[in-house]
């Protein structure tokens, strides 16, 4: 998918107003790159379709209502992605690393999403329930639902973006947690997936 395709795309499916919030969240994130590394910058040219769409593709595997949990939300991918897209939507974003959590609060203001709740620290210290857990590229299946299964319910849907690895990461998470695991092809790249799991549980 090229960028102007991701564009399309996502103009295709969003209002006029949540296109505005992505174009500014957009070149914030640039700007902000200058001050500390929220993505690589070899990515900065191809924003909308290695970020903004490789995020709002979870959007429609969701349920439209209930809280929603992004682990490791860094510059913004996917959690303030889909909050802009969405912005009656409750969102938690958590983020262990400061400068990026002050980068994540102030551009939630700035946007105009006051449902964004951004907690600077790690996941395990969180004890709000969710309908909803996102993690991107942050630690295997396994750790991810380990580090968040206090915030989840029998009917909590996990929708974590992965790599090549995601089938095999997947087998090794069955072995620690029961539930449903599908493993759905990404949209922006034929190398990436996106593991939806629900109804996990500790073995």
């Amino acid at each position: 998918m090229t960028d102007e395709d991701a564009r399309d795309w996502a103009t295709a499916r969003f209002d006029a107003e949540a296109i505005a919030r992505l174009d500014h969240l957009a070149a914030l994130v640039t700007v902000e790159s200058d001050q500390q590394n929220l993505v690589a910058r070899s990515t900065l040219a191809t924003i909308w379709s290695r970020h903004i769409v490789d995020s709002l593709q979870l959007a429609p595997l969701a349920p439209d209502q209930g809280d929603w949990l992004d682990i490791g939300t860094g510059a913004g991918f996917p959690g303030l992605a889909l909050a802009a897209v969405q912005p009656d939507r409750r969102f938690i974003l958590v983020e262990p690393r400061r400068l990026r959590a002050d980068f994540l609060r102030d551009t939630a203001a700035t946007l105009a999403l006051p449902l964004v709740e951004v907690i600077t620290g790690k996941v395990e210290n969180v004890r709000q329930p969710v309908a909803v857990i996102s993690a991107r590229a942050v630690a295997q299946v396994a750790q991810v639902i380990a580090s968040a299964a206090q915030c989840a319910s029998n009917e909590t849907l996990w929708l974590l973006p992965k790599g090549r690895s995601a089938r095999e990461e997947v087998a090794r998470a069955k072995q620690r947690w029961h539930g449903m695991f599908h493993v759905e092809q990404s949209i922006t790249d034929p190398d990436s997936s996106i593991v939806i799991a629900r109804g996990v549980r500790a073995r």
